[in-house]
């Protein structure tokens, strides 16, 4: 900084006063004298002399005040200064540059710049230094770069750098440095503010009146609006219509109250489409506590909900039929009883059982199986109320909850039996599986509930066991659970768990009961089990045979059945009396649908080298129903080895008269019932007159069973039926009783 001090005008200013001081001492009228001319002029230089004293004096002073202004310019500037030589070393640096190095000044010169340079911008680094070395002077370059503190901490430097001239002429860069780490932190905070905002979560930003300022692209994308259409609208645009506005003035009494509010909601996308969110709102405060913004972020859960949902499905919903599970009644059952006791009304629970269910399974397959179950499922639904609760149980069994009956227990009673029998008759029609038309038959206990008397799983037991009971009195019916059926129970467990020994023991026998003309020739017998138990004695086949089904055992006996007969075929073909007679053995559904069957026959057969033609096969129509293709393949298979075959019970079952004519029978029982109504009920014995002029038509021999009486054997042989089965006969006996009343037999001839 240049100081000029003005000279001329004051240094004529001081020579006039001189003069002046000068004639006052020596008046014009005395002439003056060379020494005193000389003193004036040694004067006149003393002051002028004084006055450049003065004048430099200020001068300094001035320019102690601008060093000073520059040093605290230079020195202390925001930024730092630092100057750096071609050779890469520091030349200079104020205060600022050394605070923001961390190292004291005296200690930076000479050191390299580049030493305080990151490692990852070292590269970086050299390159720059390299290009500003070769630069012109005047050229600028600003630019980031991070530097390290002699502590060894970081920090992001803004470089504006320039190649200068010393005084000498040599070439430095002159370098500013400012610590923009704070600017950056700033900038990616802001990036990730913006990144945040460009979540997945549709975002919204409205002012204080709830007017939209701001949608990210998750919003448009989620709602169909775009920023343009959202903008300047408020969030009514988004209502779905299934909330009440009472809903939403609580929503903003609380946001303004605690300053947020969350929850789930329904709203309307631009299409239409209602769909579920998980919404939340966030008050914006100012520094005075006002309100200025909400920010409402919103998540899609449309698929959370439907996860939810589908994890619901499999924990309480049966996925075959889409019926409650056992977990969900039980949950139902629960809350049923305690609404029991609250409105003192009774309850109800029906267990239902199909028929026959594992056979059919076991014929045609899981497969349609499952389509018989899926059909069941949705008439059992159709039975019932929507209060009221179907549920599957597992494999063949079912459950129907009836709540809310009746405040009186036999009102509740008739009300549940009203439906029992509904649901008896709905799964009694005809079921369509594929190619196949299937009959089914069920068994359903009931038991009623109330209150909290009795607890869930005894509830469950009583119904399991009136079911049972519903079997045991011949299927296709409906049972109330008593005290009395509990005891038959645990008979029917001990039961069980002896026949399992009955086979092994030799505890089981085969009686025999004839099959005559009307004249009373023996042409055959049918054997029927008997089993004979070491400690209660004889126990009759229809209190025993059901439990071998359901168990099993069913198959282990039946072949006992089989061999034992082949072996009584092959004595008698020994004697003449008996080496006609015919052995006719019931075959169980179970037992037919056995995919070796037809080879266990055979070898059955072969073993005792039997007449074929003299064993009989008895099958009922339900069985033979079940899969009409399989059953014909197989008789039709025996056939071929001239085994015979006859349909029991024939009329009591689901006929079809265009099966009947493809089935390989030589055999048709009339039912006893038919038979045991004769002279009774015309019906019934039109009923029979049809099916005797049928198996004429056929060309099938015809039997009636069940014959007691002279009138029913007489009105059998004028119809044209030339065979019976019955007491009028003779019962079911003894193999060594049968034998001797064929000798009595023989006798009367």
């Amino acid at each position: 900084m240049t100081v000029k001090v003005e000279k001329v005008d004051l240094r004529q200013k001081l020579r006039i006063d001189a003069e002046k001081l000068v004639a006052s001492l020596w008046p014009e009228e005395n002439s003056a004298q060379p020494s005193e001319i000389m003193l004036h002029e040694l004067l006149v230089h003393k002051i002028e002399l004084e006055m450049q004293n003065d004048e430099l004096r200020r001068a300094n002073i001035t320019l102690e005040q601008v060093r000073d202004l520059y040093l605290d310019l230079y020195e202390f500037a925001p930024v730092g200064y630092v100057s750096v030589r071609y050779d890469g070393l520091i030349s200079a640096i104020n205060l600022t540059g050394s605070t923001l190095l961390g190292i004291e000044r005296k200690r930076l010169r000479k050191q390299r710049f580049s030493k305080f340079v990151t490692a990852n911008d070292q590269d970086r680094w050299h390159r720059l230094f390299l290009h500003m070395k070769t630069a012109n002077k005047g050229y600028k370059q600003t630019f980031t770069i991070g530097l390290r503190q002699a502590n060894g901490k970081e920090f992001c430097a803004q470089i504006n750098c320039s190649p200068s001239l010393l005084l000498d002429a040599s070439p430095v860069l002159h370098f500013t440095i400012t610590d923009i780490s704070n600017c950056k932190q700033i900038e990616n905070e802001l990036r990730i503010a913006a990144a945040a905002f460009e979540t997945q979560e549709g975002i919204l930003v409205s002012d204080p009146n709830y007017v939209i300022l701001r949608v990210n692209r998750a919003f448009t994308k989620m709602t169909g609006f775009s920023a343009e259409e959202a903008i300047g609208k408020t969030p009514r645009i988004l209502r779905s219509g299934r909330h009440p506005p009472e809903f939403y003035k609580t929503m903003r009494e609380t946001v303004i109250a605690e300053g947020e509010w969350q929850g789930e909601i329904y709203n309307r996308r631009k299409n239409g489409e209602i769909y579920p969110i998980w919404l939340t709102i966030t008050a914006i405060y100012d520094d005075d506590g006002q309100i200025i913004h909400y920010v409402a972020t919103q998540s899609d859960i449309s698929q959370q909900k439907a996860a939810n949902e589908q994890i619901e499905q499999l924990v309480f919903y049966d996925p075959l039929t889409n019926l409650a599970n056992r977990r969900l009644l039980k949950d139902r059952l629960n809350l049923a009883l305690s609404a029991s006791t609250r409105n003192k009304r009774y309850g109800a629970l029906l267990f239902i059982d199909l028929d026959h269910f594992k056979t059919l399974n076991d014929t045609l397959g899981h497969n349609t199986g499952d389509l018989l179950l899926k059909q069941v499922a949705l008439r059992l639904k159709d039975c019932v109320r929507e209060c009221d609760t179907v549920a599957r149980m597992g494999g063949d069994e079912f459950v129907v909850m009836l709540e809310d009956i009746d405040k009186n227990q036999q009102h509740s009673a008739i009300h549940a039996e009203t439906v029992g029998k509904k649901i008896l008759a709905a799964l009694n029609a005809p079921y369509h599986l594929g190619d196949h038309e299937y009959r089914c038959t069920s068994s359903i206990g009931i038991t009623l509930f109330y209150d909290h008397k009795t607890n869930q799983d005894e509830l469950f037991k009583h119904a399991d066991i009136a079911m049972y009971q519903a079997k045991h009195n011949g299927r296709n019916t409906l049972c109330f659970f008593d005290q009395t059926m509990q005891t038959a129970l645990i008979e029917r467990t001990a039961l069980e768990r002896d026949l399992h020994l009955a086979l092994s023991g030799n505890q089981l026998i085969l009686y025999y009961q004839m099959q005559n003309t009307h004249d009373g020739q023996v042409v055959g017998a049918e054997v029927l089990i008997r089993w004979l138990h070491p400690e209660f004695g004889l126990v009759p086949p229809n209190k025993f045979i059901p439990l071998a089904e359901d168990t099993g055992l069913i198959l282990g006996i039946g072949k006992w059945v089989l061999e034992t007969a082949c072996a009584q075929l092959k004595l008698w073909a020994t004697q003449d009396l008996t080496k006609d007679i015919s052995i006719a053995i019931n075959v169980s559904a179970r037992q037919f649908h056995e995919e070796d069957f037809v080879d266990n026959i055979i070898r059955a057969v072969e073993k005792f080298d039997i007449n074929p033609s003299l064993l009989k096969l008895e099958l009922t129509e339900s069985l033979v129903l079940i899969n009409i293709e399989e059953t014909i393949s197989k008789m039709n298979a025996l056939r071929d080895k001239g085994i015979r075959f006859a349909m029991d019970d024939f009329g009591t079952g689901y006929s079809s008269l265009t099966y009947l004519t493809r089935l390989p029978l030589d055999q048709l029982k009339i039912d006893r019932s038919f038979v045991n109504n004769i002279g009774v009920n015309a019906a019934d014995g039109v009923i029979v007159q049809t099916i005797i002029a049928m198996t004429e038509t056929l060309s099938i021999e015809v039997i009636a069973e069940g014959v007691e009486t002279e009138d029913q054997r007489a009105f059998l042989e004028q119809q044209g039926c030339g065979l019976c089965q019955g007491y009028l006969f003779s019962k079911p006996v003894p193999l060594a009783d049968f034998e001797a009343l064929l000798q009595g037999n023989l006798k009367l001839g």
